[in-house]
């Protein structure tokens, strides 16, 4: 019997490849704990998972084996353990259940390890699979309404007694008068989620809330994902957002190396993401009166 370490770097979800690996060595008869890097020699092996490429990786030991878009995008499980479904005694407290219908993603956006790291969508699991005998379930699909096998497993779905998130988004492009309605027969766990990233994604994101809320797909404050590159881009989206009436999330956006945003990025975020002051002070009286913002961030603003 051996004795594994897993180490979750940087994330608070449940760390799918993590318990995956959890599940196929306690099939092999070896006790599997979590591992912090003092305790490094009691381990016969250790397992570090990381998703963002800025964690702090510096004080890992050699002979950790390594894993995660935050360590190298080629890294991938072995079949074997990618076969096996995760362990969720590794996180008692986490109610839901979490996985992949498919992997992959048919765009190639140049923010986004996806298409280097997974390639074209493919089929990967049955909700059946992945739900066990929970009733809320967290899917991290990237662009599930891209693949036929997506889009039946989001039939069957509507069939089960269970809440679901698609955590990533959903792509607006691909939602159609069918898809709205097959989406308003879904239990959503959270607010449904799409994706406004860029200028060009407004109309398809206004057709989309239309025909979703068209079709009363419910709660129809939909979350929406702002990746925050340059000010002017991001305020008229973000704009968009408050007058379409959903409920926008900004995120400062890092380059392939994970350097720190400009402050004025970060700063921007903050105002979208506190409700309270989004919905009440526009973006120049919010900025304005933020004296640790100097006039060289706010020039790091527009590219």
């Amino acid at each position: 019997m051996n004795k594994i370490g897993l180490y979750n770097i940087d994330s608070k979800m449940p760390n799918y490849a993590l318990m995956k690996i959890s599940k196929w060595h306690k099939a092999h008869n070896d006790n599997v704990t979590w591992y912090t890097p003092i305790e490094h020699p009691l381990f016969d092996r250790v397992y570090a998972s990381s998703i963002f490429t800025w964690s702090d990786k510096s004080y890992l030991q050699d002979s950790v084996i390594t894993g995660g878009t935050g360590f190298n995008i080629k890294t991938k499980l072995t079949q074997d353990i990618d076969d096996c479904e995760p362990d969720y005694s590794l996180y008692s407290d986490f109610k839901q259940a979490i996985g992949f219908l498919t992997r992959g993603c048919i765009r190639k956006c140049s923010e986004c390890f996806v298409p280097e790291k997974e390639g074209m969508i493919r089929p990967y699991r049955d909700i059946e699979t992945i739900v066990q005998d929970r009733k809320e379930v967290i899917l991290f699909d990237n662009n599930v309404l891209a693949c036929d096998h997506g889009l039946k497993q989001i039939e069957r779905i509507t069939e089960m007694p269970i809440k679901v998130d698609f955590n990533q988004g959903l792509d607006a492009r691909l939602i159609t008068e069918d898809i709205a309605y097959l989406l308003s027969k879904v239990r959503w766990l959270k607010p449904l989620r799409l994706a406004c990233d860029n200028i060009s994604m407004i109309e398809p994101v206004r057709k989309a809330v239309e025909l979703l809320r068209k079709y009363h797909c419910t709660p129809t404050n939909y979350f929406i994902y702002l990746l925050v590159k340059d000010i002017p881009s991001a305020l008229t989206r973000a704009i968009f957002c408050r007058e379409l009436k959903t409920d926008p999330f900004a995120q400062p956006y890092r380059n392939i190396k994970g350097d720190e945003p400009p402050k004025i990025l970060k700063h921007f975020s903050r105002w979208v993401n506190h409700k309270a002051i989004f919905k009440t002070v526009d973006w120049n009286d919010y900025e304005i009166h933020t004296p640790t913002i100097s006039n060289r961030d706010r020039s790091k603003a527009t590219p």
